[in-house]
């Protein structure tokens, strides 16, 4: 497995998403645990999660507790850097809602860290702005718990260039990482890539493979995914993961995976070298 940076700390080119494991639609905890597991045997060294990651309102960070569970069964789970987020809730309705405040972000920490059964989280990440809180205080708080030694490494998520700025200069100059969605189809988040690669902050794309599967569908942004992948003999999915490495040493995509077959398959993308041409064909779709 290739490597990439994260602030001071080596991780796989390639991350593992563990939020499919635990909201809607998610497998049971013996497939869960096999997915976390194939994807350490793998070489994944960086799983990503969220403490919304949940379906009913009595289990808030489900996700966490099972990521704890695999990684505790698993002689490299010790290697791995858990990158996980608080701000956002979900009341268990389905919905997804916020909170922004500093004395919840510090709660949430504390709780994620119990889950986690760790005295530091590796990477903590504001998960979403709050319209109704200061984007300063939000982030005022992450960087209390970075000088406070509960959080080893600081990050954002769905942050646009000016909160990017601001997060970096508001925790002087500690800013590791940004998680924003990025894929074939949504490709807005191109600016806050480029300022990443400026400030040599990883950028984590989000859901990366949104909308992959209808590569088959002639007239699909994705088509050209598939044309190239059927050349190579492989995946789209795996094109496009490579098609994003190819854009920037900054770039860890952390595709979502509920199953040891798709976490494989996607890890191999770091083995695909894509041509000039081929990624110039891809950028401009």
């Amino acid at each position: 497995m290739q490597t990439r940076r994260i602030g001071d700390i080596e991780v796989s080119a390639i991350g593992l998403g563990a939020m499919p494991m635990s909201i809607e639609g998610r497998p049971d905890e013996t497939r869960s645990l096999a997915t976390i597991h194939a994807a350490l045997d793998a070489g994944v060294t960086l799983i990503d999660t969220a403490d919304a990651y949940h379906l009913h309102a009595d289990e808030v960070g489900h996700n966490e507790t099972l990521i704890a569970k695999a990684l505790a069964s698993h002689d490299r789970g010790k290697d791995v850097l858990v990158a996980t987020k608080g701000g956002h809730l979900r009341p268990g309705d389905g919905s997804w809602t916020l909170d922004g405040s500093p004395e919840h972000i510090k709660e949430a920490c504390e709780e994620s860290l119990r889950r986690l059964g760790v005295e530091a989280i590796d990477l903590y990440q504001f998960h979403r702005p709050d319209p109704k809180v200061p984007y300063a205080e939000s982030v005022g708080a992450v960087r209390d718990l970075l000088d406070a030694g509960k959080i080893r490494m600081a990050g954002i998520s769905n942050a646009d260039p000016e909160q990017i700025r601001q997060a970096n200069e508001i925790l002087g100059g500690r800013l590791v990482s940004v998680q924003n969605q990025f894929s074939p189809a949504f490709r807005s988040s191109e600016p806050e890539l480029r300022l990443c690669d400026e400030l040599g902050i990883a950028f984590l794309p989000w859901s990366p493979l949104g909308g992959i599967s209808r590569a088959g569908d002639l007239g699909s942004v994705h088509a050209p995914f598939a044309r190239i992948a059927e050349a190579h003999g492989v995946s789209p999915q795996q094109v496009c993961l490579a098609w994003m490495l190819a854009k920037s040493p900054v770039v860890v995509p952390i595709p979502g995976s509920s199953r040891p077959e798709t976490i494989r398959d996607s890890l191999a993308a770091a083995d695909l070298t894509l041509t000039a041409d081929e990624r110039a064909e891809l950028d401009a779709v």
